[in-house]
């Protein structure tokens, strides 16, 4: 109670200092919080653009985190407890680059505090969650950049202003995937142990639920990104990690708010290791106009000539193809027997190419934002939608439910299915507002 009355005397505080540096043109000081690969990659962009931010403060509970980090910017303060950062009345913004589960506590309180916020993705691990962030960005009037950097990507871009533009035709099925192979052993199966005398488990587990130290489920790993993806405590497997990124375009492209029903099937099936997410899942989303698919296969990477992973938007005159290197259309041949056989293509087939460093020119956006008190690119609200898309299709699977959704109201009917959209939270965190 004593921290939280601190950090809500701060706040005013720390909102006049915000707004006499975006009113002098001042640089933007930025906390970062979570030191991990994500957040030292999101750190290099930052790096990029000195005339306009600078880091100032760190927060991290994995020491050898935190040296790397401290290598990039020895100059900013450490605060080993991240609450303290947020109550800084010196930091204008704050990077969250933490795993999933911190995601919406963190950013509610940064809110909160008078601080403007870019948040990694998927935003939460419940509906809820993200229900709660759009709100306290509202309430306190704060900037919110959701780390779904393909909006920022140009040849994105350009495949939305494709589809939006009719030369597909009529546009029906929407598929999205990711596959791969890491059978059979996946990422194993390590004993629980006590925790390495470098990090700080039990803030790592934060509002999680208590659960004994597992190199798993800590996951921090130098050959990939960490493995905390993996269990639901803390993240919604690919679903949530990568099909966020492919669902975000889809409904940014289709202009949707969401869909109006879920059904999703899969498991464990092929890998041996002690992931609790699906090894292989396949989310059907029903909207007015068309259907959208997502895909994730563990234990087979083929892809029929494409690349692991990407976007296919299948219109009555052509297919659009997209991925983070490239957009591609392949034209329709519609065939036709009277009065005479003949084959007609109504469009031609295109390509682009990305052209641009996407993760840096969300930052730049974001920078933008702030200075203009506007909202970014990748709003909390949109943000949020694309998040829960995804979170739908695990609560589908989870609840064995094939459930409806008003994705205006943010409800179901479906009993089973809401007990999914909210968790409770590890004493003595609470999301409130």
């Amino acid at each position: 109670m004593q921290r939280r009355t601190f950090m809500a005397a701060t706040a005013s505080a720390t909102t006049a200092a915000t707004a006499r540096a975006q009113s002098q043109g001042d640089k933007i000081r930025l906390g970062v919080i979570g030191c991990g690969r994500r957040g030292r990659s999101n750190l290099r962009s930052v790096l990029k653009l000195t005339d306009d931010i600078e880091v100032v403060a760190i927060s991290e509970v994995f020491k050898p985190n935190l040296e790397l980090t401290l290598e990039m910017v020895p100059d900013a303060r450490v605060y080993p407890d991240f609450r303290e950062l947020i109550a800084a009345d010196d930091i204008d913004a704050v990077l969250i680059a933490t795993p999933d589960h911190w995601h919406a506590y963190m950013s509610v309180e940064a809110c909160k505090a008078g601080k403007d916020v870019y948040v990694e993705k998927p935003i939460s691990v419940t509906v809820h969650e993200g229900q709660m962030m759009v709100k306290a960005a509202r309430k306190y009037n704060r900037v919110v950049q959701v780390g779904t950097q393909q909006r920022s990507g140009k040849h994105f871009q350009e495949a939305k202003d494709i589809v939006q533009s009719g030369r597909l035709g009529s546009i029906s099925y929407v598929r999205t995937w990711n596959y791969s192979n890491a059978y059979p052993e996946g990422i194993g199966v390590p004993p629980d142990t006590d925790p390495p005398p470098d990090l700080d488990w039990d803030m790592w587990l934060g509002p999680a639920p208590e659960r004994s130290f597992n190199k798993n489920r800590f996951g921090v790993n130098p050959y990939s990104f960490a493995h905390f993806r993996w269990f639901w405590d803390y993240a919604g497997g690919m679903m949530t990690d990568w099909g966020i990124h492919l669902l975000d375009i889809v409904l940014w492209a289709m202009a949707e708010p969401g869909p109006r029903s879920i059904c999703t099937y899969g498991g464990k099936y092929a890998l041996t290791d002690n992931r609790e997410t699906p090894d292989t899942i396949q989310a059907t989303y029903e909207f007015p106009a068309f259907v959208c698919t997502y895909e994730n296969r563990v234990a087979n990477a083929y892809a029929g000539g494409l690349p692991g992973y990407g976007i296919q938007f299948h219109g009555t005159e052509g297919t659009l193809y997209v991925n983070r290197r490239y957009w591609e259309i392949t034209p329709e041949q519609r065939r036709y027997r009277e009065p005479e056989p003949r084959v007609e293509n109504r469009m031609k087939a295109a390509r682009g190419e990305a052209s641009n460093a996407t993760t840096d020119d969300h930052w730049r956006d974001f920078i933008y934002a702030v200075r203009n008190r506007s909202k970014p690119i990748c709003d909390i609200e949109i943000g949020h939608k694309s998040t829960a898309m995804a979170l739908l299709g695990n609560v589908s699977m989870r609840s064995r439910q094939r459930m409806d959704w008003d994705p205006v109201a943010e409800t179901t009917s479906n009993k089973e299915a809401q007990t999914y959209l909210q968790s409770e939270y590890r004493p003595p965190w609470k999301l409130e507002l």
